[in-house]
């Protein structure tokens, strides 16, 4: 299954692509691996995400999704750089609801 780079207009449809990519990578089964994300933040700020997926035998492949360059870089499972796409749409990380001095938060 080929996954587009065009179909990606939303959050979801990154982590769809990211965990098809990383599949394809290691011809694994997407149906049967999960996937991870981690929020990653850089002087209290959210810049991106952090995808792992878990696949047999301990092998880890790892995705970085930097939002303020809307740029993912996709590495194999040595840890590896082998791949880094520019998302042609723009991208935003929802707010957490965890910051201080966030517009989008509700008052705490």
């Amino acid at each position: 299954m080929s996954y587009s780079l065009d179909s990606v207009r939303t959050l979801d449809d990154l982590r769809a692509f990211i965990h098809g990519r990383l599949c394809e990578k290691e011809n694994l089964l997407a149906e049967a691996f999960t996937m991870t994300e981690m929020r990653l933040t850089r002087r209290s700020r959210d810049c991106g995400l952090q995808f792992s997926l878990h696949g047999p035998r301990n092998v880890r492949l790892g995705a970085i999704w930097a939002s303020d360059h809307n740029v993912v870089y996709l590495y194999d499972a040595q840890g590896v750089r082998y791949e880094k796409i520019r998302l042609k749409q723009r991208l935003h990380l929802p707010c957490d609801g965890k910051r201080r001095n966030c517009s989008e938060c509700p008052a705490a």
